[in-house]
Order: C-alpha cells, then structure tokens, then sequence
C-alpha cells in the first residue's frame, strides 16, 4: 500500500507528546464559561450542551482558568502563546530525541507545525540554544494547516527524509488554541471552539538511509484532497484583538458525506488495518466511522485522546497515533485529518 517514492523506506524513529500544566476539567470549564459568557450571549444555556456532549473529561491549557476573565488583545495573546509554546516545544523535543537515542546536534532538520500563534524567529530558533541544535541546521516553520497539521507536517518530514538519506528530520506540531478565546466575538462557532479546544504538542523523528532502523514503522508519502467551494467551512479570521474561528457546524456532515469519495480517488485499493484519525469532536468521530464503514466504537483511541485532552488541532492525530502504536497495532496504517481548506490529509504508515 505504502506509495514510497525514494528507493529508501523513511522510518519513525520516536514519537512523543506533551500537555501543559494547567488541567481544565470540563465540569469546571462549563461553570467558568456559563459565568464570563451566558450575561453576554443570550443563546449560551442552549449551547451549552455542546460541552457536556462533547466527550471531553477535562483539556490542558498553557494559561490558568482565571486567564480567561479578563479581556485580551494581540499582544497578551501571543506572549501567552509564545511562553507556552515554547516550552512544550522543548518538553516534547527532549522527550522525542531521548526515545530516538539522539541528542539535538544530531537533528539535520527541523519542521515545526503551528497556527495559533504568530512569530519571528519562529519557534524552533527560539529554542535552539536551549536544546543544543547545530548553527547549520534547517528550519522549515509552516502556518496554517490547522487540524491538518499533524498529519500534513508528517508527510513534510517524511519528504525531507527521502531527499536527504540519513538525515534525522525532527517534527514537531505544538498548538496553544485556549489563549485564542474570545469575549469580545461570540458566535455560535466561539462557543463550540471554547467546548473542545485544548493545548498540547507532539514530535516525531525521521530518518531514512539506516538500516539500524528496519523494525521501526515506515512512513509513505503523504496525500491530500483540497475540496472547491469550501474555504468558509474551517480556518481563522483576522480582526484586532485576535484570530477569529471560522469553524463550520457542518463538518461532521460533510466528512460523512465527502470523505469516502475523497479516499477512494487517493487510494482506491487500500486495504487498511487501522485508521489513525484526528477526534476533531464527538460527532466528528461518528461521522468518521460511518463514512470508513467501520463498527460503531472501532475508533476507541480518538475516544480516549479527545476525552483526555480534547481537540488541540494538529498535534492530536499523532497523540492518538502514539496510543495506536503503543497497543501493539501491527499491518497498513492510514492517519487521517481533516482542516483548512477544506482538506483531506492522509499519509499510510506500515507497522511490521
């Protein structure tokens, strides 16, 4: 199944996430959220069963609970995403490299997903000192992808692998979307986005060339269907205190409806012993299921992430990967996400 375009299969050599210290049970979230935004939004107690049918037990946040009360702009926000980030870049990174057995000047290359927060010199310059990279390494930063991201910033690295046999590509997709919160703009999509978005990172390594590396899964190259007419279904809006949501409530109906079709022009003979999918949400899951003629309750691990940690946007496909792979799951993989675009990312995975 495995599409490898190099005559060299690319290997996961590691594969690590990390949540931030802040714990927001959805109990608590519900309370705080039914005070700061039910005086300022009329349809709030008939939106809120968006939290409680969320199939979420609590999220992480880089910002404590009582971030949230005050009223904040561009510039509070990004120091809160910057702070964050930062530091589950780091946390993340150190834990990757020490499972890979590798040390920081050993990374040939760097990809770091993001798009909740906007900077230059982007994140991995910002930690480079304080990890140990090389002066000469290179840094591919990409905006934009959204819940793409985790597995669209696989298939980047996994490109960067093939192309420079024995370079060890380090990955890492981290997203701070609670310091994004909004009391200024509510809509419908604001509060659904303050339902299920939580904080976190992941990284993986990658190299390719190694024959030390056989065991180790082997990535495939990446696919992607970009859908026409659809760029209003997910993404942000840029206005003067922050990113706005733009985040669909049809998603769950149109992944059901589309995603199927989608697949079958990208792989029509795959056949899949696990599918690796982004928990956008509850719905989505179930959506997802129906759409890939799975059994009700088969995509238990997307379960368990959201459930633990919520939606945090590109990094949660590889937290449920990490869990997959963790189980012992063995054959032809497919990770799956959904974003901005509207579209499709997948990319095959063979676990031996």
């Amino acid at each position: 199944m495995l599409d490898v375009q190099s005559r060299t299969a690319v290997r996961l050599l590691s594969l690590a996430s990390a949540l931030p210290p802040n714990i927001l049970p959805q109990p608590e979230v519900i309370a705080e959220s039914r005070r700061l935004l039910s005086p300022r939004f009329a349809q709030f107690d008939r939106l809120a069963t968006a939290f409680e049918n969320a199939g979420i037990d609590k999220r992480h946040s880089v910002v404590p609970i009582d971030w949230f009360r005050d009223q904040h702009g561009w510039v509070e926000r990004t120091r809160a995403y910057v702070e964050g980030a930062t530091d589950l870049h780091v946390e993340v990174t150190g834990m990757a490299l020490a499972r890979a057995g590798l040390r920081a000047d050993q990374v040939d290359v760097i990809v770091t997903i993001s798009s909740t927060g906007v900077m230059t010199p982007t994140l991995e310059a910002v930690v480079a000192e304080r990890l140990g990279f090389r002066n000469d390494v290179m840094r591919v930063p990409v905006f934009g992808l959204g819940c793409a991201g985790g597995v669209s910033g696989l298939a980047i690295a996994r490109d960067l692998a093939a192309a420079r046999p024995g370079a060890a590509v380090l990955l890492v997709s981290v997203e701070a979307c609670t310091v994004l919160f909004r009391m200024d703009r509510l809509t419908k999509a604001d509060i659904i986005a303050t339902a299920i978005f939580g904080d976190g990172a992941a990284a993986a390594i990658l190299r390719a060339g190694d024959a030390r590396d056989d065991a180790q899964p082997e990535i495939g190259a990446g696919l992607q269907h970009m859908w026409p007419d659809t760029l209003d279904i997910m993404g942000w809006t840029i206005e003067e205190s922050g990113l706005g949501v733009v985040f669909d409530r049809s998603i769950p109906v149109f992944a059901e409806a589309e995603l199927r079709a989608a697949l079958d022009g990208l792989l029509p003979d795959r056949k899949i012993d696990r599918y690796v999918c982004h928990p956008g949400g509850a719905k989505v899951i179930v959506a997802l299921e129906t759409a890939l003629d799975l059994d009700e309750g088969t995509l238990d691990a997307e379960r368990r992430v959201l459930a633990q940690a919520g939606n945090m946007s590109s990094p949660t496909v590889l937290f449920v990967l990490e869990e997959v792979l963790r189980s012992g799951q063995r054959g032809d993989l497919l990770a799956l996400a959904l974003g901005p675009g509207f579209t499709l990312s997948a990319i095959p995975i063979r676990v031996a």
